[in-house]
């Protein structure tokens, strides 16, 4: 089996792996370039490879990054299947369409280019099938597959390949510990030979689960005893759900918090918290014995969910202290831009970050210090507090990893990919030094045979 890295090869975007086996090629993902507007200019290159050569395509969940150019696929020529898990497949319909909004109102306003239409996204959600996990699916002759668990985000896989006596596993991006609602990773199956696996935040340690409970009381607290509008970007699928979830219990359950009105001002992600409740089987067993005991995981006294522009535009003349949950989670668009437009510059004001930051992002740009900022053509001062909080990624950090990697059955050889290069080179180290595995970050481009 020949292994082939064309995305998040030294970087955090863009994920796109090929295997070819048995005289066909596969893709693991191909998700859009996402940051700076270098990174971004990637997305218009023509593919590295012929989409129409290729046989299948996996996707092991919903995120952009790594699911943002299916439809170019099928625009160049592509006609065979994508896989994903059910909830994924519904996940991806709305990511794609949301991204297709924001490419036509970036068109409308700075020219930019749009990559595909939705009679593209039309075809690519036509090409689906729905593959659950732990099923052994034929992807062609003697060449098979199987999704697992990855903990990550909602219906998100990791992916078993078998061929030509070989197994290899794409990790797509692996969940952190103690998630709420979704259950944990699962164990990596025995005799891999090879795992692809990513390293985003391969140098670094969450906070433990109960530490991430006292920081978002504290975080959140201290933010609304300044009378101010506390901001938090967040991720539409998965982290926003968490973060309600967790708001429910802090707030409705256990009243460790005070009552505040709380917006969801993201269309996106309310979308998203719909098809959460369509499967509830995928559920952890907490989420489920809320569920079956009539409590409402994803509402809440307080909480208001804004769709519609003019529900958003209201949030302005509630007075603070409110809090406001909204995309993107890096800051690169969305509704959060507007927020950050108008209360960046005020002392009593906070930015919560919650998730990982991309180089070149308006998030990252604010985490590191910068002011002003450039937000939607106008320059802004950041008086406003920042703050973050890692345990309420939905990364793995160094010790999952490790722990993840290092378990049950320790794979052959692991090749690192979606991480910045110096991050990547820590967790390999690491690996060989604690598990006596042979690992290496990849590069774009790179090829090896397995």
């Amino acid at each position: 089996m020949r292994l082939s890295f064309y995305g998040a090869a030294g970087e955090v975007t863009g994920s796109c792996n090929m295997f070819a086996a048995e005289g066909k090629k596969f893709l693991v993902d191909c998700g859009m370039f996402q940051g700076n507007q270098l990174n971004e200019e990637k997305n218009r290159e023509p593919f590295p490879f012929n989409p129409a050569e290729l046989t299948g395509v996996i996707a092991t969940h919903a995120h952009l990054d790594h699911v943002g150019r299916l439809p170019l696929l099928v625009k160049n020529g592509f006609e065979g299947a994508f896989y994903a898990t059910p909830p994924t497949i519904e996940l991806i319909e709305l990511i794609l369409e949301d991204a297709l909004h924001i490419m036509i109102y970036n068109h409308n306003h700075h020219g930019a280019e749009i990559l595909y239409d939705s009679s593209d996204i039309a075809k690519v959600m036509l090409q689906f099938k729905a593959v659950d996990y732990g099923k052994k699916t034929l992807l062609s002759p003697g060449v098979y597959f199987t999704l697992h668990d990855a903990g990550h985000i909602f219906g998100s896989a990791f992916v078993e390949v078998e061929a030509e006596g070989k197994k290899v596993v794409f990790s797509g991006d692996v969940g952190n510990i103690s998630v709420p609602i979704l259950r944990d990773t699962e164990d990596l199956p025995k005799g891999v030979d090879a795992l692809v696996c990513e390293s985003t935040y391969g140098n670094r340690l969450h906070e433990s689960s109960d530490k991430r409970e006292e920081l978002l009381v504290s975080e959140i607290t201290t933010a609304l005893s300044r009378g101010g509008t506390l901001m938090i970007p967040s991720f539409s699928f998965e982290r926003t759900q968490e973060l309600i979830y967790e708001l429910n219990e802090l707030i409705d359950r256990r009243h460790l918090l005070p009552r505040v009105p709380i917006f969801l001002d993201s269309p996106l992600a309310i979308k998203a918290t719909r098809v959460y409740l369509k499967y509830p089987k995928y559920y952890d067993a907490e989420a489920d014995r809320l569920l079956k005991n009539d409590d409402e995981l994803f509402n809440f006294p307080g909480l208001i969910m804004t769709e519609t522009v003019e529900e958003s535009k209201r949030i302005n003349h509630t007075p603070s202290p409110k809090i406001i949950i909204a995309g993107s989670g890096m800051m690169n668009g969305g509704r959060i831009l507007h927020h950050a437009l108008r209360y960046l510059s005020d002392e009593k004001n906070t930015l919560l970050i919650i998730g990982y930051q991309s180089e070149g992002t308006l998030g990252r740009k604010i985490m590191e210090g910068y002011s002003p900022v450039e937000v939607m053509g106008e320059h802004v001062a950041v008086h406003c507090h920042v703050s973050s909080i890692g345990a309420l990624s939905a990364h793995a950090d160094e010790n999952k990893f490790v722990k993840w990697i290092g378990g049950k059955h320790i794979p052959k050889k692991v090749f690192l990919n979606h991480g910045e290069p110096a991050v990547s080179e820590v967790l390999a180290k690491k690996l060989q030094d604690d598990l006596g595995v042979e690992a290496m970050p990849v590069k774009a481009g790179m090829e090896a045979e397995v």
